[in-house]
């Protein structure tokens, strides 16, 4: 799906996704990703849903997101509570959906200039 935008160009923005990759500011990513509103966009650093944990969430933390999204690939999974205690620690939201929701609720809110991370896991 394309997405299309009238955002500032200097946000980092989700412009199209689809099987297995994500595309952002019309460059298309493959394989798991973190996406902050500025920066650079970031490979993550897991290759499936059974490695999200608590480690590799604390690896997030630096970025000092507001809320965390985390797309879980083509259908919404839930990681173990340890990943929203790791979050909710530290004063960090977490929501949890799949990775084409992820994408669009991440527009939406770096588009309110909201310090949103998205850590993606491909569909």
């Amino acid at each position: 799906m394309k997405l299309h935008s009238d955002f500032p160009a200097q946000l980092n923005l989700v412009t199209g996704y689809g099987a297995g990759f994500v595309e952002v500011n019309r460059e298309r990513r493959e394989g798991p990703l973190v996406l902050l509103p500025d920066g650079p966009v970031l490979e993550w650093s897991v290759s499936t849903f059974d490695q999200i944990d608590e480690h590799a969430i604390a690896g997030l933390l630096g970025h000092r997101p507001e809320i965390v999204l985390l797309g879980t690939g083509a259908r919404q999974r839930f990681p173990h509570p340890r990943v929203g205690a790791a979050l909710s620690g530290a004063r960090i939201g977490l929501d949890v959906m799949d990775t084409p929701a992820a994408c669009r609720t991440y527009n939406i809110l770096a588009a309110e200039g909201r310090r949103v991370l998205a850590a993606l896991l491909p569909t």
